[in-house]
């Protein structure tokens, strides 16, 4: 009798006997791959016969961008492959402590969507697209997932799901998404006796050349790491402040550009933990003093034959209309999508003025305080425009959503992005939210991504998120203790 393994409560696994029905297996039964995934799928199972892998891990994007799932072994990927595996679906329900935010032992746990009372089974279907060979532990692969419910429905929390819908739409107007991909992150050594890590370097010297070479075997560790993977790497810099360094990726079609950052920032940790060191794409950790680190999105359209629409037609102007109502669709919905591009208490922080980091709504030409710096159209390539708002930690798939939203409301309304800000740090424009709570008050204020995504799915990033900054605000900090203890 055939046996495969399925899910117990707790997360492990049983076997059973393989019911008739199952023998198509998941995947094919639900129609979740087209030709280029089973082209991608059988690629893989010759990989992994010719390199002799034993293990794969098959995880999913969460809802902070985290990847959770399982490690198989070669004799379970064939059917991992068929018919995915399960895991609890509690896993979308968690905040960044791990706490399930609903109550998941009861009929209705509230969340608008049937499938999660009694933590059932989601199900992970691997996309073999994604597969990779970890370098760092060459017997070992990778694979992204999409997730859903056991009876075959999409599970609308996955968000790498959403941002496909989201370019699909966009497609549907005609207009298909590049993005670039600026990452900055910290790296520090061992902690010291206070337990904070030790910076790697004092910062105050921007792309220092012989700043860099201190620390060659780091950078030459992440590089071939990186580029092992497929990354599309275009430059390791060592940024201003103490242990902070920056990635670049080069532009590509954003379903990838999403991909790509999911796993660069797992595989840039995994590579400096075997080195001994800490990575963190923590916005502002102690010990980083003197500067946060951001994520610089650059976002161009084409259209449907591939000719860059964000140029302007004239020699006079710096955008065409398509990209100026994208412009404007991106400043008049960016308090509500806060919350997306800077989904950590600790990321507010970094919204400082004379900081290099964005604090007000508003755009410039070529300017690096504005949050939407518009870089013109070159020899070297078409109109872009970089959205210096995010932090690194954002989930990279909600993220670039969040702007196909706010841009695509912009082209159906012609939003006017008004004239561009010479000094946008005294500018009277509209300030950026200052805490979590803010941008969590402007999303409900918003309606556009609601209409996007559903009810269902805002109400379940804001559920998850407004959890969190409520254990925030109940959290005595050092800050409090050291300021009044004493005095009163």
């Amino acid at each position: 009798m055939d046996e495969r393994p399925v899910s117990e409560a707790g997360g492990g696994s049983a076997v059973r006997p393989m019911l008739a029905s199952d023998r198509a297996g998941f995947v094919a039964r639900h129609e979740l791959w087209g030709d280029t995934e089973h082209a991608a799928a059988a690629q893989l199972r010759r990989v992994v016969d010719e390199l002799g892998i034993e293990r794969v891990r098959v995880g999913f994007a969460d809802q902070h961008g985290v990847v959770h799932g399982k490690t198989v072994t070669r004799e379970a990927l064939p059917d991992a492959l068929r018919s995915g595996i399960t895991v609890p679906s509690s896993l979308l329900l968690k905040d960044t402590a791990g706490r399930t935010v609903a109550p998941v032992f009861t009929a209705d746990p509230g969340v608008g969507v049937a499938g999660f009372a009694g933590i059932g089974d989601a199900v992970l279907v691997p996309d073999p697209t994604t597969f990779r060979v970890l370098p760092w532990s060459r017997d070992t692969g990778w694979l992204l997932s999409d997730v859903y419910f056991p009876d075959g429905r999409p599970v609308p929390f996955c968000t790498r799901s959403v941002l496909r819908a989201e370019l699909g739409r966009l497609a549907d107007r005609g207009f298909e998404l590049t993005v670039g991909v600026e990452l900055e992150f910290h790296v520090f050594g061992a902690p010291g006796p206070d337990g904070v890590p030790v910076p790697l370097s004092a910062g105050g010297q921007l792309l220092h050349e012989e700043g860099l070479d201190r620390h060659d075997e780091l950078a030459r560790a992440l590089h071939r790491g990186l580029t092992d993977l497929d990354l599309p790497v275009r430059s390791l810099e060592l940024e201003f402040g103490p242990s902070q360094f920056e990635i670049t990726l080069a532009a590509r079609d954003a379903r990838r550009a999403a991909d790509d950052v999911v796993l660069a920032r797992a595989a840039i940790r995994q590579l400096c933990r075997r080195a001994g060191l800490q990575a963190t794409f923590m916005c502002r950790p102690a010990g980083s003093t003197s500067a946060s680190t951001g994520w610089h999105l650059h976002q161009s359209l084409s259209d449907g034959t591939g000719r860059p629409a964000l140029d302007p037609a004239g020699p006079h102007e710096i955008l065409s209309p398509t990209g100026r109502h994208w412009l404007g669709g991106l400043l008049a919905h960016a308090a509500a999508g806060a919350v997306f591009c800077t989904p950590t208490v600790n990321g507010y922080k970094r919204y400082l003025p004379q900081s290099l980091a964005p604090d007000r709504v508003g755009w410039g030409i070529d300017n690096r305080g504005a949050m939407i710096r518009v870089c013109p159209a070159r020899d070297s390539g078409g109109a872009r425009l970089e959205n210096r708002a995010g932090e690194p930690a954002a989930n990279p798939y909600l993220y670039i959503a969040a702007q196909v939203v706010a841009g695509r409301d912009g082209l159906a309304c012609a939003t006017d992005p008004g004239e561009p800000l010479d000094a946008p740090y005294t500018a009277p424009a509209p300030a950026l939210p200052r805490s979590l709570g803010e941008a969590l008050d402007a999303l409900g204020a918003d309606p556009v991504f609601e209409r996007a995504w559903g009810s269902e799915v805002v109400s379940w990033f804001s559920a998850i998120k407004r959890a969190e900054f409520d254990r925030y605000l109940a959290h005595v900090s050092d800050w409090e203790q050291h300021e009044y203890f004493g005095l009163f």
